[in-house]
């Protein structure tokens, strides 16, 4: 079942609707941050400035589309007005993987890029509370439901762009690489089409450093079900560092001043994919951790201007 909402009219004024960071999901930055004093004052500052309200384009479509019969397992379509086949972008939101986060945290950037002619599918899974590998399975299973979705016919297949923040990178990385995954493993035997480009947003790039440095309190063990040493094939199918190259052009945007998500994690992952032969690279901006979520940012002007790729 479906349910859409359509913003009436052809004008270009904008419409406001709610607060994508409702207060339930900001008190829980407080508990996912896990990351000492640093942390917490990041986390605390995030509430001060959280992700603006989205600023819906007059003529755009959003259409709710489950792939499950679960709670979390849906997405949702943003449609320009514009004619197709349009580009289209796959976002994928973060949260350490933790419960408490929903695809609305992306509301705000799914509302920008809709409005410059995007398609935009905008996906939720089930969280790492949920047993390996719940989360990989329905993050591959939303990408999947591109192939027969509602709007299937409306988007081009040579121009998809997968885009991820936080751990939500992590996902987008992992989609580039599923073709690399060994039959059996949670993803493998991919549906929907292969991405054009990946841009993670402060990703969490390298899960084995992740786990081991307990980046957002341990959430990295929380979704793998252990420790590297404890389950070291499930790191080798779900740690995007292990699964290059590729072959999908990727582009990492993170700030240096970054507290929830170090820069490293980003600089470890450009290092080995470039080294393995894949085309990727690194642009720092300004800000820490939430400006991902705000299109008026540094952080979100870089997207929009790795997205050129799949303009035309």
């Amino acid at each position: 079942m479906c349910a859409a909402v359509t913003a009436p009219g052809d004008a270009p004024r904008l419409a406001q609707v709610a607060n994508p960071l409702t207060r339930r999901k900001a008190l829980g930055v407080l508990g996912a941050a896990g990351a000492g004093v640093v942390g917490l004052a990041a986390a605390v500052r995030s509430l001060a400035n959280p992700a603006p309200r989205p600023r819906v384009a007059e003529g755009t479509t959003r259409l709710v589309e489950p792939y499950g019969e679960l709670p979390g397992q849906e997405g949702e379509w943003w449609v320009p007005a514009t004619p197709g086949p349009l580009p289209l972008v796959v976002l994928v939101h973060g949260g350490y993987w933790r419960p408490g986060y929903d695809l609305s945290l992306e509301d705000a950037v799914a509302a920008d890029l809709s409005a410059r002619g995007f398609l935009v599918w905008n996906m939720d899974y089930r969280a790492s509370s949920e047993p390996w590998p719940a989360t990989l399975l329905d993050v591959a299973a939303c990408y999947d439901v591109l192939a027969t979705g509602r709007y299937a016919d409306r988007f081009d297949p040579e121009r998809v762009a997968v885009v991820g923040h936080s751990a939500g990178g992590q996902l987008a990385l992992w989609l580039a690489s599923r073709d690399r995954l060994p039959a059996g493993a949670p993803g493998a035997g991919r549906r929907g089409p292969v991405p054009s480009l990946v841009v993670a947003q402060a990703p969490v790039a390298s899960l084995a450093d992740g786990a081991r440095e307990r980046l957002g309190g341990g959430a990295v063990t929380a979704l793998v079900g252990g420790s590297p040493e404890q389950v070291p094939a499930r790191y080798a199918a779900v740690d995007p560092v292990a699964l290059l190259p590729t072959g999908v052009p990727t582009v990492l945007v993170h700030a240096p001043r970054d507290n929830l998500v170090p820069i490293r994690q980003s600089e470890t992952y450009v290092a080995a994919a470039t080294a393995a032969g894949d085309d990727s690279r690194l642009v720092r901006v300004a800000g820490s951790h939430f400006e991902h979520l705000d299109p008026t940012s540094a952080a979100c002007a870089e997207l929009r201007r790795a997205l050129d790729r799949i303009r035309t």
